[in-house]
C-alpha cells in the first residue's frame, strides 16, 4: 500500500482546522496516519514534558514506552538533536530502546510549533525492515509543520 500523501494532507488539515490544542492535534494526526498504510505497526507521540525529557502521548498500536529521555533510544535522538531520523534497522541503531520486540525500523520526525518550542516527537514503528523512504520522512514533516504552527 502506498500512502496518498495529498488526501492524508488534506484530511489531517480538514479535521485540524481551527485546533491550536497540541494533544488534540496529536491525536488526529496518530490516528490518520496509522491507518494510512500497512507498514505502520505503531503511529504516536512522545510529548516534551519537563526538560530533556519525553512522555508518551496519544498514539495508535500497541503499549509503548511511558517515558524517554532526550539521552535514550531513536525518538531521544531526534528530540536532543532536532532531526528526522530514518531508521531501516532498529538493532544496528546505538541505544535502541525497544518498547515492542516487534519494531524493526523506525522513522521519528521533531514536532515543533510556529514559534519553534519543541513539542515532542512523532514516531512510526514498522515491523518489516526498512519500512519507510527519504520520501515519507519530507512529507510527513510536511504535514506535522502545517498542522502544527498555530498549537500550544
Amino acid at each position: 500500500m502506498t500512502i496518498d500523501y495529498i488526501t492524508l494532507s488534506k484530511t489531517i488539515a480538514a479535521l485540524a482546522e481551527g485546533e491550536t490544542d497540541a494533544v488534540a492535534l496529536m491525536a488526529t494526526v496518530a490516528c490518520e496516519v496509522h491507518h494510512a498504510d500497512d507498514r505502520f505497526d505503531w503511529t504516536g507521540f512522545y510529548r516534551v514534558v519537563a526538560p530533556e525529557l519525553l512522555k508518551i502521548g496519544p498514539y495508535q498500536g500497541g503499549h509503548g514506552c511511558l517515558v524517554i529521555p532526550f539521552t535514550r533510544g531513536v525518538c531521544g535522538a531526534a528530540a536532543r538533536n532536532g532531526k528526522v531520523q530514518l531508521i531501516p534497522d532498529v538493532d544496528a541503531f546505538p541505544g535502541h530502546i525497544a518498547c515492542a520486540s516487534s519494531t524493526r525500523s523506525e522513522l521519528v520526525l521533531p514536532v515543533w510549533n510556529g514559534a519553534g518550542n519543541l513539542l515532542g516527537v512523532f514516531d512510526i514503528d514498522s515491523d518489516q525492515p526498512n519500512a519507510f523512504t527519504q520520501e515519507d520522512a519530507d512529507q510527513m514533516a510536511k504535514i506535522l509543520a502545517a498542522t502544527f504552527k498555530d498549537a500550544a
